[in-house]
This record gives C-alpha cells, structure tokens and sequence, in this order.
C-alpha cells in the first residue's frame, strides 16, 4: 500500500491533521492501537478564551478560533453528527478581588459579558455564587462524536490500521519510510504522551501531565453552559456533567485515584448547592512542551519523518490551525513559527 502520509495515533491531532491533508489532495493512512483512555478520549474538548487564574487570554485565540470553528463545522457536513457546540462558559467568581480581576482582563473583549441579574439568579438554588459571576463565549469540541466517526470514516476509506506500529519494523530512508506492506513519503508521529519513547525525538523536553476527572450526575439540573469555579462542569446529557480536571506531574501510574477524586469532589462541594451522585472517574496522561506551545515540524536529518503533537490543554482550539500551518510546510515549504517548529529544540539541546 502506497500513500503520502502515514499518521500514527488518532487523538485530536491526527483526527484533525489527518483531516487536513486529505482536504489538501493527499492520500493517509492512520494507524492507531485503540486506547480507552487516551488525552483525546477523556478531555472534555473545550474550547475557552481565557483561562486561569490571570484570565489571560489563550495564545493567538483570536487568529485559531475562527479556524477551529471552520474546520469542526465542515467535520459536522462530512461524518453527519454534532461536534461543535458554542456555549457559555458561566464563571463563578469566589471572591471580589477576582471579580474584579476578570473584569479588568476581560472588559472589552467581543467574547466576554457581564450576566444579567436574572440569569445569575436562575442559577441561585443550584450554585453557591455570592460574588457573582461572569461570562465568556466559549464552545465545545463533541469529542465522544468526532473521535468515532472519524474513525468510521477512515475505515470506509480503506485509511485505518487499527494496530500498534512496532518501530523495530520501520525502514526510513530520504525517500520515505516503508513499514510491513506499508510505503510512504512521510511519517508523522501523533502519538500523544507515547512520543517520550520515540528515538527520533525524544531530546525534546515533553512534560507528562496526568489530568483526572469525574462524570457525574446531577439530579434536575440541565444547563447548555460550562460552569466554571475552581473545577469545571460541563454538559454531557440531559444532568450528568463532565468534572474536571486536576494536574499530577509525579505519579506512579495512569489509573485514577482516591486523592484527586477528594479533590474534585471539593471543588464540586464548594460549587454546588445541591446533591451529586459520582458515575465514573477517568484518567489520563497528555503530553506538551516545556513552553506550552505546540511541537511540530519535520526531522532535520531524517527528512520523512515528522512530528506533530503537545498541543496540551488547549488541543480541540489549537488543532485545526496548527495542522493548516505543518501541512502548509511539508507541502509548499511554508515557514512555522518559531513558537511551533521543533528547531526551537534541536537549536536549544544539540551539542
């Protein structure tokens, strides 16, 4: 089998990269091993302009979102499901000198507003909320529909290897690689938080972060918002809600424990006024760079091969317009950026 790109891993960034290049002409085949529990699979996909407890505003949203919101609403053409929803992010403000902070960050920005009255107390019998609250448009990448029927897609297209590429068996060369019955231009790896094992990159100084969250429901509650304090809800069906997420950089293993389940169960106690019951808690390890920004580019001695991965936190927003960018330069020789490209790296580290 012979084709241009051969993406291994099938998280946010080869859904959307793999997307990307066929748009662009290109023939793929996605290989990728199914894990339950991959970034991808556990992230709730949202998409916020401002975020932390600076409310900073996300690097370059104003130039990603436009493009995010594109390429997830020609998906929705394409796969026939939902996978992108605008929606409110409700910010709970737990004190005044954070009111105040968010809106000396916020005022002026088209995608922040201060709720009415009446909306903030439609919220009253379910949130404890004495400092008020503030919004900020947001969205949310439907990730439990993308993902599969992308999946479903690529099969269709005789375009998936549902396998685990073993990289005893690779054979790279300036011309490509080829692999078992496999032959192509280039490789590119997308492989999350499996890239600290990959020899072709592993001088780069990717931190592992494990994030935990809860599904959990929430008798008579139905909200089309995000709900945000110091974790977040956000809507899954009708009253159960996605809770998360906290951040391990040390721990022994990837399954969800006791620990942070007290953690998040804190913050929804603080939160809410009202019973929750715990369905399920999930686990997951996501890779990003020392900088946070993406890490991309290809090889600099082993040209067919490419890299395209630490999009962190911010993966369902960054996704789209990363993967115009590393397409743009592995077709037509386009420059990254320098906050992007891997030479940041190999420049830093070679000695």
């Amino acid at each position: 089998m012979k084709v241009d790109f051969l993406i291994i891993g099938q998280g946010i960034a080869g859904t959307v990269l793999s997307y990307t290049l066929m748009q662009a002409g290109q023939s793929v085949l996605v290989m990728d091993e199914y894990k339950p529990n991959s970034a991808s699979r556990v992230a709730a996909g949202v998409i916020n302009p401002v975020s932390g407890r600076r409310f900073t505003v996300a690097w370059q949203y104003d130039q990603i979102y436009p493009v995010a919101m594109q390429v997830y609403k020609e998906l929705e053409q394409l796969l026939g499901v939902q996978v992108f929803k605008p929606r409110d992010i409700y910010n709970v403000l737990p004190s005044e000198q954070l009111r105040e902070a968010f809106m000396e960050r916020t005022t002026g920005l088209s995608y922040m507003e201060d709720p009415s009255e009446e909306r903030v107390s439609a919220y009253d019998q379910w949130l404890d909320q004495p400092h008020g609250a503030a919004i900020v448009k947001g969205a949310t990448v439907l990730l439990h529909n993308l993902l599969p029927a992308w999946r479903s897609y690529l099969k269709s297209h005789n375009s998936l290897r549902e396998e685990r590429l073993e990289l005893s068996g690779l054979a790279v060369s300036p011309e490509g690689v080829k692999y078992a019955d496999i032959s192509a231009r280039y490789l590119i790896f997308c492989e999350g938080a499996a890239i600290v094992n990959n020899p072709w990159f592993n001088y780069i100084p990717f931190l592992l972060n494990k994030g935990e969250v809860l599904q959990v429901q929430i008798p008579g509650f139905s909200t089309p918002d995000i709900i945000k304090r110091s974790v977040s809800l956000v809507p899954q069906t009708l009253d159960t809600y996605w809770v998360g997420a906290t951040f391990a950089w040390d721990y022994p293993d990837e399954a969800a424990t006791q620990e942070k389940r007290e953690i998040l169960e804190k913050g929804l106690q603080q939160l809410l006024k009202v019973p929750y019951q715990v369905l399920e808690q999930l686990a997951a390890v996501r890779p990003s760079g020392t900088d946070r920004r993406p890490i991309m580019g290809l090889h600099p001695q082993y040209s067919s091969l490419g890299i395209f991965n630490g999009l962190g936190t911010k993966g369902t927003s960054l996704a789209p317009a990363m993967a115009a960018e590393f397409a743009a330069h592995v077709l037509r020789n386009e420059p990254l950026q320098a906050d992007t490209d891997i030479k940041r790296f190999f420049n830093r580290y070679r000695g």
